[in-house]
């Protein structure tokens, strides 16, 4: 009885450590996608937003030349 006690005790903390590491791995790849990359300009983000289908070719165009105008409006 003692035996099996002691392995169930290993199972629940193997367990529970493995929990834990699927938890961390699950936020922080969450995070990989924009926080984590801060170099992705602008028109960058636009264009993978309209290929996943997030937003439509008008709304893509519309953004587009809002960027296009602010970027402008900063060179000079």
């Amino acid at each position: 009885m003692g035996a099996n006690m002691g392995l169930g005790m290993w199972l629940f903390w193997i367990m529970v450590i493995v929990i834990i590491v699927l938890i961390v791995k699950a936020i922080s790849s969450n995070s990989v996608d924009g926080a984590a990359n801060p170099t992705k300009s602008a028109l960058e983000i636009l264009q993978r937003r309209y290929a996943s289908g997030e937003i439509d070719e008008h709304e893509f165009k519309r953004i587009k030349n809002e960027l296009e105008n602010l970027n402008q409006s900063t060179d000079k």
